[in-house]
């Protein structure tokens, strides 16, 4: 039969992955796609709707609504606009969602696709970094699968043993492009230079985030919950490689690892298979060419995300929000040459110290609440820094 697929964030790297695993596994002999979204890129997003057929596309700018409809003219794919019809995108019938909006923008259009029983490929980090208890309500309220999608929680999410509960959780973390240098070479790395991920392809603000690790403090909080983690139990590695995506450990010693190419094609594929695996064009791997795979401890000084991260964790309530937006934040500042590189993870540590004890979002309104006032209170953060200084 075919499936049904909508895309949340279509015109984003994971979006533009999923849009090519669907082609690996059989186009539109095996899947229709309901709706496609996007943001400001509304020519790739009218192309990839003419592409692929799809039924609906929704940009979330309304601005950008006349543009979309004269470039979609006569394909007969409806169009719309605006945030309220992102969430009306994710409510049409598609059996298979994947969440790939990034950041606050994508929490609500997910728990709707949640709410309403859907296969939910999850790429959003801020639905569980920053509403955790709540999502997960909405998924078991729907009845949802949810079928994690980042490389490390997909690896997890494959070795788990459904009879026995994981002793450890090991996510693996490349390093990013200066896990070598020193703190005087961090200091004046420019946005140019961060976005230069040594292993995988991913949009800006991702590829920055690795490079300050702060995608893997998300990923902490992250495996919380989706694996009923407990803070002591997650662990981070450096793996500069990528080829082990992440592992767990069991009671008796033994510990299970994912293994592959740095793809996220793969991760994508597999959960547009699941409950099957389907073959696809993914290189495999030559361990002989291989020759080895490095760990190392990450460096606490150069990396102080995973501090934080474990520092959110333990405090419980809404630190993860306060986390994530006062990290956005300072990503837009760091991004507008507005603060440098290290002053990204010291605006999150000072947001996290003037709201602790934010209590948990009950509600999408207290999210969105909690979420405005960090934003608000970490840009005068960014503000108190000192003026960048010139750059090497």
């Amino acid at each position: 039969m075919v499936r049904r697929v909508t895309i949340l964030g279509s015109t984003g790297s994971i979006g533009r992955s999923t849009l090519e695993a669907l082609d690996w596994l059989g186009g539109r002999e095996a899947f229709a796609v309901e709706a496609l979204t996007g943001a400001s890129n509304v020519a790739l997003l009218a192309e990839q709707a003419r592409r692929c057929g799809a039924r609906l596309a929704v940009t979330a700018d309304p601005a950008r609504l006349p543009e979309l409809r004269a470039a979609l003219s006569g394909s007969g794919v409806e169009t719309a606009a605006g945030p309220q019809a992102v969430i009306e995108a994710a409510a049409r019938p598609a059996e298979w969602v994947m969440a790939a909006i990034v950041g606050a923008a994508g929490l609500a259009p997910t728990l709707e696709a949640a709410r309403r029983g859907a296969v939910v490929a999850l790429a959003n980090k801020e639905c569980l970094v920053c509403a955790g208890p709540l999502f997960l309500a909405a998924v078991a309220e729907g009845a949802a699968t949810l079928i994690p999608v980042d490389s490390e929680h997909s690896a997890i999410f494959q070795v788990l043993d459904a009879r026995a509960a994981p002793e450890r959780i090991i996510l693996t973390a490349s390093g990013g492009p200066f896990r070598d240098w020193t703190l005087e070479r961090m200091a004046a790395v420019t946005p140019a230079r961060a976005v230069q991920h040594p292993n995988w392809s991913m949009g800006a603000k991702i590829s920055i985030d690795s490079a300050t690790m702060f995608n893997k403090a998300l990923e902490m909080i992250e495996a919380r919950w989706l694996f009923r983690a407990e803070p002591d139990q997650i662990e981070v590695i450096v793996h500069p490689q990528s080829i082990i995506h992440s592992m767990v450990g069991y009671a008796d010693g033994a510990v299970l690892a994912q293994l592959g190419p740095p793809d996220m094609r793969g991760a994508i594929a597999y959960a547009l298979s699941w409950p099957g695996r389907a073959p696809t064009p993914m290189e495999r791997l030559d361990f002989a060419a291989l020759s080895r795979l490095d760990f190392h401890a990450p460096d606490p000084e150069r990396f102080p995300a995973l501090r934080l991260a474990r520092a959110a964790l333990e405090r419980g309530g809404g630190a993860g929000c306060v986390l994530n937006a006062a990290k956005e934040t300072a990503l837009e500042a760091f991004m507008a040459d507005r603060i440098g590189f290290l002053d990204m993870a010291r605006v999150v540590e000072a947001a996290l110290e003037r709201l602790d004890g934010a209590p948990a979002p009950a509600a999408l309104d207290d999210v969105f609440a909690l979420d405005a006032e960090t934003r608000a209170m970490a840009a005068e953060l960014c503000a108190e820094r000192a003026p960048v200084a010139a750059r090497a």
